[in-house]
């Protein structure tokens, strides 16, 4: 039995594979102690499945906590140790959060200016050492490091992309220094040559190393506790997952598990259904994130910002766009209606919950216009207040000028529609700099609020085609345990390239073939191991590099290859060629990916089940309609029903309005499809 967990900010979620069984679970995340909800749920899951803790081969796990940390400015306190003459690399960021904002503050780093150490340390632009720490300077550096009180060491000397061993044996030195202290090496987390580059990630994975450690040395413990003797995978910001050994080395690899997972699960069923084109749609309770895949791939990042700080490795490409479930809804000082960014979380949650809450969430406003059945809120193992969540909305009803009985409910579809509007301004964005037009794709929504929302969010984009998973309630936790293991690794040369450079790219590519083959046998678990192979080149004088493949089986190449594969690439890309320029080799790239047991898909039945027609009133487009409401067991292949109508899955609810047409199709999804050829539709 395999089983994949996912923390979130409301609800942990869990998947058991058994064979070709599917169990899905949901439990109340717990802020204060993430690990307390995922034995609970582990706990009720193995309770459920009338099964023993040993049957359990692997658990692959999603969490939030190095990202948490970062965005809240509650990891480690972190000394940097640099290069004399570079102690204010991270001060000098890269670029501002708000470009053209002049008043706005000064984002700051993760390392306080007074805890920057400097050490003779440094190689030149050719790889050699031109300052070399004695023990005398090795043994200040540590006294220094021991009165700033910290508890990890980021260590970033210049140019160790070129020589990574040099760094890292200084900083070996330095954990021999200071026995219990976390220090970490840049050129060991991404040997990247841009110094700034370097020091930003290997301080991210310092300042994240120490709380990552406790809690995952704390998970194994209770797990071990529980009986479960499993090996422990994490998910990865790359769409991949790592061993525990890996996550507690480079925790910064885990940063964005949780999303990444997601879009993992999306491009799966993507690649089942024949849909190349998509956009992933993961709305939680606390926000909402989406991510394109094109051509039957996602799109991967090699520069993002988490918390106003940039990271600056190989991500999964997902981008923040909205609220989620949790979102408090408010006014500001001139009257204007948000929703988000804050979130009542878990606790208390939305004023439904019953648990003190007062303020209007979008999971109130779900509620009060009848999308959200209270009595089958997680497939009836929790019961809404209905009440409650009328209450919430009066004070927000009366400031907008509703009146009557349908004041409440009136409040509720403007808070829909505000979270709505600005989600689509967000996707809108995130299309036009790719040159995408939202029609050329289908969606693929999840999350405890993507199906519920969807519609919505399609009608305001121009969205036809909407392909909602039957377990997108716990997608993420889906998606991490059908993730293969994966990692991505550099080396940097940044030479112009000749044959003597050619010649050192191919050796550097054939130690991180070598190194990668290393990595994967170590995780096990992997069916087959890929390998993909790559180098970074552009012309002397741009700021950017392409990325160019290169298969094993074509090794070696020779320089002259090299440049025409560069050239090729750019005219693809650009529209031209410029061969009388110099070309810099910039870097060697591979990727590992480990190929594990696929996820089964679940399977509708080919005949109509015994049918009891129900429907519910659901206020839409300004007025109280009666939809149709359908369960997950009152699906089957073929089945068609017209808007509005409402399927109430065991951990979401899936929203078809008067414009669309549902479809339950072969496997373990639906299909939701726009009229455009009605009056409705069109308008």
């Amino acid at each position: 039995m395999r089983i994949g967990i996912d923390v979130g900010g409301t609800f942990t979620d869990f998947v058991a594979i058994r064979g070709a069984e599917l169990v899905h679970l949901k439990e109340p995340s717990t802020p204060d102690d993430p690990a307390a909800a995922v034995i609970s749920g582990l706990e009720r899951l193995i309770e459920r499945l009338e099964a023993r803790a040993t049957d359990v081969s692997a658990i692959a796990h999603g969490t939030t906590i190095g990202l948490n940390a970062i965005i809240q400015r509650r990891g480690a306190p972190l000394a940097l140790v640099i290069s004399r003459g570079h102690r204010d690399v991270l001060e000098l960021t890269r670029r501002l959060p708000k470009e053209y904002d002049l008043r706005q503050p000064r984002v700051q780093p993760l390392v306080p200016r007074d805890r920057v150490i400097e050490i003779d340390a440094r190689l030149d632009a050719n790889g050699r050492a031109v300052a070399h720490p004695d023990d005398a300077e090795i043994a200040r550096v540590a006294d220094r490091v021991r009165e700033s009180g910290v508890s990890s060491v980021a260590v970033a000397v210049l140019h160790s992309y070129l020589d990574p061993g040099f760094e890292m044996g200084i900083a070996e030195r330095l954990s021999r220094e200071l026995p219990g202290l976390s220090v970490t090496s840049s050129a060991a987390i991404w040997p990247e040559i841009r110094e700034y580059n370097r020091a930003s990630a290997v301080a991210l994975n310092a300042y994240i190393a120490p709380l990552m450690r406790e809690y995952l040395a704390g998970l194994e413990r209770r797990l071990a506790e529980l009986g479960i003797a499993a090996p422990l995978y994490i998910t990865a910001s790359n769409g991949g997952s790592i061993g525990v050994e890996t996550a507690r080395q480079r925790p910064i690899d885990t940063i964005l598990s949780g999303p990444a997972s997601g879009v993992t699960a999306s491009v799966q069923l993507g690649a089942r259904n024949g849909i190349e084109n998509l956009i992933s749609f993961d709305m939680g309770g606390t926000s909402s994130d989406i991510a394109v895949a094109v051509t039957g791939g996602a799109e991967f990042a090699n520069r993002t910002e988490v918390g106003g700080l940039p990271l600056i490795l190989p991500v999964v490409d997902v981008n923040a766009i909205g609220a989620g479930g949790g979102s408090i809804a408010r006014l500001d000082d001139q009257g204007a209606l948000h929703v988000g960014p804050e979130s009542a979380g878990a606790v208390p949650g939305p004023a439904a919950y019953g648990l003190g809450a007062t303020r209007p969430t979008v999971t109130d406003a779900y509620l009060a216009t009848g999308i959200i059945a209270p009595e089958r809120f997680l497939g009836g193992e929790q019961r809404l207040d209905l009440g409650a969540a009328h209450r919430s909305l009066r004070q927000l009803a009366r400031s907008l000028g509703h009146t009557g009985d349908d004041a409440t409910t009136r409040a509720a579809a403007d808070v829909l529609t505000v979270a709505t509007v600005g989600m689509a301004a967000e996707l809108q964005k995130v299309l036009a700099r790719r040159g995408f037009e939202a029609a050329e794709f289908t969606l693929i929504p999840f999350g405890g609020a993507g199906p519920t929302h969807a519609a919505l969010l399609a009608d305001e984009t121009g969205i036809s085609s909407i392909v909602v998973p039957l377990s997108a309630g716990t997608y993420c936790a889906l998606g991490a345990v059908g993730a293969p293991l994966r990692r991505d690794y550099l080396r940097g040369i940044g030479r112009l390239l000749d044959d003597s450079t050619a010649a050192v790219a191919l050796e550097h590519l054939d130690e991180l073939l070598e190194t990668g083959r290393r990595w994967a046998d170590e995780q096990g678990g992997a069916r087959s191991v890929d390998i993909r192979c790559s180098l970074e080149m552009r012309y002397v004088g741009q700021a950017f590099e392409l990325e160019i493949p290169v298969a094993a089986h074509e090794l070696p190449l020779e320089a002259s290859d090299i440049a025409e594969r560069f050239h090729a690439r750019h005219e693809d890309e650009f529209g031209h060629r410029d061969t009388a320029s110099g070309i810099v080799l910039v870097s060697a790239r591979a990727t590992v990916v480990g190929d594990v047991p696929p996820v089964p898909a679940g399977v509708l039945p080919d005949a109509a089940p015994d049918q009891v027609s129900q429907t519910r009133p659901v206020f839409i487009s300004g007025e109280w309609r009666d939809a149709r409401i359908l369960t997950a067991d009152k699906l089957w292949v073929g089945l068609r029903v017209p808007g509005p109508a409402v399927i109430d899955l065991p951990h979401t609810t899936v929203l078809v309005p008067p414009n669309w047409t549902l479809t339950a199709a072969v496997g373990d999804t639906v299909r939701l499809d726009r009229n455009i050829d009605t009056e409705e539709g069109r308008a």
